[in-house]
């Protein structure tokens, strides 16, 4: 198959990629030429998706599958419907679990889950590029599959304040510091590595029976975030010195963290997989969160200029923390 990756080469876009091309798939990848990483037995086509004008390249090919990464508005949906139709034979939008129901009116997630999140505008523009691209498939036979990621991790942190591409947290456990776990930690949640993403969504790649369907795709192991803490401490080789914090408390101290805890990780989620199973025959999330963690502390580790510190975000740590004890 000859594949297009708008993208291809971030945190759980690296993993697809290399596998793709394991599996045989002629995969092309269309960036700017910025990327760090390289993925060994791709094609780069040098561009910007937003310049469409300047795509000479890429306009002289068609393809069985193309799939972008990091398309977030209507506007990003507009231009690749004029880009790809009648030039794909399917088209996989990169969405978020983070669309469906919040808060939750049944806790066990399915495919068929509502989609309503007024509280992040993230999760609104996957929503409304979601429904534009529905209507297409419906007025216009354009052949999408929508993939709806949880929280996926390999190169990044993946928790709810100071992680995912920060290692504030993980620097203030190392240096036995404060830090915060929101709500009492007992709620739970899923964490994804990006290998084990990898295995479903390339067996969405060129499968038509997917065309006009929804997946997520994430691991089984079920996770309260008081556990995923423990884990990360424990793979910092420490003990994690924990504050529980109310959510709302934290956002209405420093509101820039409404996205992802009100509007994402505040609630105790559990998604089923059954779907993702039963188009791809023998999908198995197989990297516990144990294992996956230590791999990416190892990769983090390995160069001192990959663990960003953001200061903005100690400070909102700290006046969290600051207020809270101030009660």
């Amino acid at each position: 198959m000859k594949v297009l990756f708008i993208g291809g080469t971030g945190n759980i876009s690296t993993p697809s990629s290399k596998l793709a091309v394991a599996k045989g798939m002629d995969l092309y990848l269309l960036n700017r030429g910025q990327a760090k990483v390289q993925i060994e037995g791709a094609q780069t086509i040098i561009g910007d998706i937003n310049k469409p004008n300047e795509l000479t390249e890429l306009k002289k090919h068609e393809w069985d599958v193309v799939v972008n990464w990091i398309a977030f508005t209507p506007e990003d949906i507009e231009r690749d419907i004029a880009l790809f139709k009648g030039r794909t034979k399917q088209y996989i939008f990169i969405s978020s679990a983070s669309c469906y129901q919040t808060p939750l009116s049944y806790p066990v997630i399915t495919e068929s889950t509502p989609l309503h999140n007024n509280l992040w505008d993230y999760s609104q523009g996957k929503i409304q590029c979601e429904d534009r691209l529905q209507k297409a498939y419906r007025e216009e036979g354009f052949p999408i599959t929508i993939v709806r990621p949880s929280l996926t991790y390999d190169t990044v942190i993946p928790i709810a304040i100071g992680g995912f591409n920060k290692y504030n947290t993980a620097k203030r456990i190392l240096e036995g510091k404060e830090i915060i776990i929101h709500g009492d930690g007992t709620s739970l949640w899923t964490v994804t590595h990006s290998d084990d993403f990898a295995k479903g969504f390339v067996g969405l790649l060129g499968l038509q029976p997917a065309i006009g369907h929804a997946f997520h795709i994430t691991s089984d192991e079920v996770l309260s975030w008081n556990m995923i803490y423990k884990i990360l401490a424990d793979a910092l080789g420490k003990e994690a010195k924990v504050v529980h914090i109310a959510s709302d408390f934290i956002c209405k101290v420093e509101p820039s963290f409404t996205g992802t805890l009100l509007a994402d990780k505040a609630e105790s989620v559990l998604f089923d997989n059954t779907k993702i199973k039963t188009f791809v025959p023998g999908f198995k999330a197989t990297i516990p969160f144990s294992e996956g963690i230590k791999r990416t502390i190892t990769w983090l580790q390995e160069k001192p200029e990959r663990q960003n510190i953001d200061l903005e975000t100690e400070a909102k740590i700290e006046n969290v923390l600051k207020a809270y004890k101030e009660l």
